[in-house]
């Protein structure tokens, strides 16, 4: 996905981000993938993994 089609994506940041801005990883769901970007620098090119890799993660996560 370019980095033009990847703005059109729902970007959502965790809800223990607070709403001050500041430091903030953001993820978006596509088909197959989740996307991931870096809230202070939005246009510079985003990490992306397959969806089973984005649960693999998560489930680690939250295990930990």
């Amino acid at each position: 996905m370019s980095t033009e089609s990847s703005r059109r994506l729902a970007w959502r940041k965790s809800s223990y981000s607070g709403n001050e801005g500041g430091e903030c990883v953001e993820v978006a769901v596509a088909p197959g993938a989740v996307y991931i970007r870096d809230s202070k620098d939005v246009h510079r090119p985003n990490l992306f993994v397959q969806a089973a890799g984005w649960s693999s993660f998560v489930k680690f996560a939250v295990d930990y």
